[in-house]
């Protein structure tokens, strides 16, 4: 009777070490799985979009004077996106569809779905466009660095198309496709236009609303043998 209570508390010790090892190891895991998720898979990506990139770029440099003049419409990517507010060098590739294997691989894309995207070179319509926010190269992340009046402008094979922004929404359903619509009306525009929209994912590191970014085409460039940017982006 006298040596039961000193095995139990051995016991209880026992129980109390197992369960805090299996907490510390499931600490850890999680731990790994956090550093994968925002930082090893942003590796992973932008690894890919280097190269996707650098491939389209240079399919542009190999095309002949007076060849093909709307860029690549094809899984290469149609051209790049550039945000000013995003970063003094930001530059993503946009390639076709928003599926999370698009996404994935440290891109924008255009979306297919539910209401395809207009072309930037379309006399009228929506460039609208998604990209992650966290992990997967995260070209999205700094979203909310953007202002009304800021430009943003994308480059495709002969032309840079400049917008301007005149609307935030910094949160909605993630079932708002009206977003997206080629004449968006939730952001205060009635009548057909050339528009830009940028999507993705909020608040930062959850999926649970949507952040929309609308701008308006205000003039357009063509692209000269050396490619100078136009001055939005100097």
């Amino acid at each position: 009777m006298t040596t039961s209570k000193p095995s139990g508390r051995r016991r209880a010790a026992s129980v109390i070490s197992v369960v805090g090892e299996l907490l510390i190891t499931a600490g850890l895991v999680l731990a790994l799985f956090v550093v994968y998720s925002l930082w090893w898979t942003n590796v992973v990506a932008d690894r890919h979009a280097t190269k996707a990139a650098n491939k389209v770029r240079q399919e542009w440099a190999g095309t002949p004077a007076g060849g093909p003049a709307r860029g690549l419409d094809t899984l290469d990517g149609i051209g790049f996106l550039h945000v000013p507010a995003m970063g003094r060098n930001y530059e993503v590739l946009v390639k076709k569809g928003t599926s999370t294997e698009v996404l994935n691989e440290g891109v924008a894309g255009y979306y297919t779905e539910p209401t395809p995207a207009a072309m930037p070179w379309d006399s009228v319509g929506n460039f609208t466009l998604a990209a992650h926010r966290d992990g997967h190269g995260a070209k999205f992340h700094d979203i909310d660095k953007i202002h009304t009046g800021d430009p943003i402008v994308f480059e495709s094979k002969d032309t840079w198309y400049v917008y301007k922004v005149y609307k935030i929404l910094d949160q909605t359903s993630k079932y708002d496709v009206a977003v997206t619509d080629q004449v968006p009306e939730e952001s205060g525009r009635k009548k057909p236009g050339r528009y830009i929209t940028l999507t993705t994912c909020t608040p930062v590191y959850t999926s649970r609303y949507r952040y929309v970014v609308w701008g308006e085409l205000v003039r357009t460039q063509k692209v000269d043998p050396q490619r100078t940017p136009p001055p939005e982006l100097r």
